[in-house]
């Protein structure tokens, strides 16, 4: 599920990078998108960090251990 939405976020960035591309968006326009595509990249962070605690390794001894 968080891989799929995942790639959902980083298709989105891209597209807000593709519009602040555009030469006829305004300062103020690009400044929302910045803003937007701060808070999509906050988002896949969370996430890349939720996945990163779930992996884990299990040693011959039964203990876990952060991959």
């Amino acid at each position: 599920m968080s891989e799929h939405r995942l790639e959902e976020l980083f298709e989105r960035i891209e597209k807000v990078a593709g519009k602040m591309e555009d030469v006829d968006v305004s300062l103020e326009e690009s400044f929302e998108l910045y803003h937007e595509g701060m808070k999509l990249l906050k988002q896949c962070n969370e996430i890349i960090d939720a996945v990163e605690k779930k992996v884990q390794i299990l040693d011959e001894n039964g203990e876990t251990h952060e991959f």
